[in-house]
């Protein structure tokens, strides 16, 4: 058995690549730093992230699917399953190997996983746009939480900009502890510890003491609007389970009691 050893990055599976033509040796397995190693095996490498080899496999990649399959093994990737590392690696082997493109042969077991896994990443995109809850902050920026199953938030940040650009905005992952800040110029990359100042918000909810003034008087017409649209005796707490999943609720305005 023949295994190799990355950072778990993007970048770092893409040199996996490259290193494994490079030696005419291909892994049975990825594995990634810090992992327990098999008991036996017989070659083990260390792939060095390197974005030159990355940029190089990519560019040759490009020249064998269309953008948007590059597209669906960049979105695969944020879905952080354990296998989605050595699905993708097998993808590019195939499509480089291949006489011609390989993104609709659904008869190959990992060009199928890979659209299966595409698809539930991208609903969870849907539905971060879906069910966002903006609360305005004293100071005017509106702060939304979520926690997405798939790490789908980068996917939902140009949605924000282009609809939301004329205020400031956090929109926040709280399973993963990080999140994008607007200030009408540009979107950076924000973290918040238990120790900043802003360790209020990895409640998910800002304090009453922090809201504007008028966000309170918001968040109860609303709830008082979704009680008054539902009719209780067409309630179907499955489908309405399906259609809003049970872990967006806590950060739902007309969900807080």
């Amino acid at each position: 058995m023949k295994f190799f050893v990355y950072d778990k990055s993007f970048d770092g599976l893409l040199t996996a690549v490259f290193d494994a033509y490079f030696r005419k040796t291909f892994p049975d397995d990825l594995l990634s730093e810090g992992d327990a190693l098999p008991l036996f095996y017989d070659e083990l490498h260390t792939v060095v992230t390197d974005e030159e080899k990355a940029g190089r496999v990519w560019r040759g990649l490009q020249k064998k699917v269309s953008t948007s399959a590059l597209g669906c093994l960049t979105q695969s990737w944020l879905s952080e399953l354990p296998e989605v590392g050595m699905l993708i690696f097998r993808y590019i082997r195939k499509a480089i190997d291949s006489p011609r493109s390989i993104e609709t042969n659904f008869g190959d077991p990992d060009v199928l996983r890979l659209a299966q896994i595409w698809k539930k990443v991208d609903g969870e995109r849907v539905h971060l746009m879906q069910f966002v809850r903006f609360q305005k902050a004293a100071d005017g920026t509106f702060f939304a939480a979520f926690e997405p199953q798939y790490n789908a938030l980068p996917l939902t940040v140009h949605h924000f900009k282009d609809r939301f650009a004329d205020q400031k905005w956090i929109i926040y992952d709280m399973k993963r502890r990080y999140g994008f800040y607007y200030d009408l110029q540009e979107v950076t990359t924000i973290s918040f510890d238990d120790d900043s100042r802003e360790s209020h918000l990895i409640t998910g909810m800002l304090d009453e003491s922090l809201m504007d003034k008028d966000e309170k008087l918001f968040q109860q017409l609303w709830k008082t609007y979704f009680k008054a649209i539902c009719i209780k005796e067409r309630m179907n707490p499955r489908k309405h389970r399906q259609d809003m999943p049970v872990r967006y609720w806590k950060y739902l305005t007309e969900k807080q009691k």
